[in-house]
This record gives structure tokens, sequence and C-alpha cells, in this order.
């Protein structure tokens, strides 16, 4: 372990988010670039994001999460990475 390449990055997801199929279009965005982690709606209309992989990849679904699905209108997209964590086997979508 200990490789800097690897991130747990956290992020929160704002704007018109819910809904409109945003969390299923995070996981499949995510499931493609191989990351782990979850997604899920939180009560004040955000949708909130962990996940984990490699940085560079990282930024990439960040690209994805910005722009997110038709119908989808992303206001803002908070980020803070950590130190890889490594908690996750697969991503999936909580409730």
């Amino acid at each position: 372990m200990g490789n800097e390449k690897y991130k747990t990055c956290h992020i929160l997801v704002s704007g018109i988010v819910q809904g409109v199929g945003y969390r299923y279009y995070t996981l499949r965005k995510a499931g493609a670039l191989g990351l782990t982690g979850f997604v899920r709606n939180l009560p004040d209309g955000r949708v909130e994001v962990e996940v984990e992989g490699e940085e560079s990849v990282i930024q990439e679904f960040i690209g994805f999460l910005r722009r997110g699905p038709i119908g989808a209108h992303v206001y803002d997209v908070q980020v803070e990475c950590y130190e890889y964590r490594n908690r996750y086997i697969d991503f999936r979508i909580r409730y």
C-alpha cells in the first residue's frame, strides 16, 4: 500500500440531481472506469459520492459528475480527497 496514485474522495453534488437518474449515471460511469465506492441521495437535495481509485481516473470521473445525465443541472461539485482507504470492493447505490 502507500501508493500516492490512489485516493479516496468524498464528493457532494448540488443542483437538480435527484429524480433525474443521476445515481444510475454515476454507477455506470464508476463501473466503466473501475472505481469503487457509493452514491446516494441526501435529504437536502444533494447527491453524495465516495469514490476510491487512481487519482487520474477519479479526476476523469469528476468531469462526468460535473456534466451529469440529460435532465440534471449540476450547480456545484465539492471534492475532498484523502489518503487511499481501500474500503470498497465495488461501486453501489446506497439508499
